[in-house]
């Protein structure tokens, strides 16, 4: 079957569980029911990879140490891009060179996504402007003082507005099954969640 490429982005200080959680989801979704169907990719509808500025290890938080797959010269089409977050954002606020890579993904017609702080990143690229968007409730101020025509909602989990955004790291799992649902359906999803044990939180978009 013909993969959704899943482009996730990382870089230093990178928070895990903000690009773990939604690799989990699209690495582990089948169209096809059942632990068996896990055991190889011929009913995996998306490809998820990481990508980073340069070829060399990431360092997330905690220490944890990622080879990134692709860098920005040679990453394949990307359908979705998943933006995280961390405190790595912070310090990668003013790179053109990340904001402008951001920025053409989009301009493909890209599904754009971000989990908790990576929302800035977008809102730099000025991705954000007159959209209704949230992030990490640490970063709320942030992301308001980035543009006063965004929206921001501090009290949603997820907001769709043509753009996606997630709140705080773990709400970044439910954004990929919402996308999950979106292009296959809430029994697909539900498989996946039921085979990765975990409880999808009901999400008011």
């Amino acid at each position: 079957m013909k993969k959704i490429n899943v482009g996730i982005l990382i870089f230093n200080d990178v928070e895990i569980l903000d690009f773990a959680g939604p690799y989990e989801v699209f690495s582990r979704t089948r169209t096809t029911k059942g632990a068996e169907s896990r055991r190889n990719d011929d009913t995996a509808p998306f490809l998820p990879f990481t990508v980073a500025m340069e070829e060399k290890p990431i360092i997330a938080t905690g220490g944890l140490k990622v080879i990134p797959d692709y860098t920005f010269e040679n990453v394949p089409k990307i359908n979705i891009l998943v933006v995280p977050g961390g405190y790595g954002t912070r310090t990668l606020l003013n790179n053109e060179y990340l904001l402008s890579w951001i920025k053409s993904i989009s301009d493909k017609s890209a599904t754009i996504t971000s989990v908790c702080s990576g929302s800035l990143l977008l809102g730099k690229a000025g991705l954000l402007e007159g959209k209704r968007a949230t992030t990490h409730w640490g970063a709320i101020e942030a992301l308001k003082s980035i543009s006063k025509s965004i929206k921001v909602m501090s009290d949603r989990r997820i907001i769709d507005d043509e753009i996606i955004t997630s709140a705080g790291v773990s709400s970044g799992i439910d954004m990929a099954f919402m996308i999950v649902e979106k292009h296959f359906g809430n029994e697909v999803a539900s498989d996946t969640a039921k085979y990765i044990e975990f409880h999808r939180s009901k999400t008011n978009v």
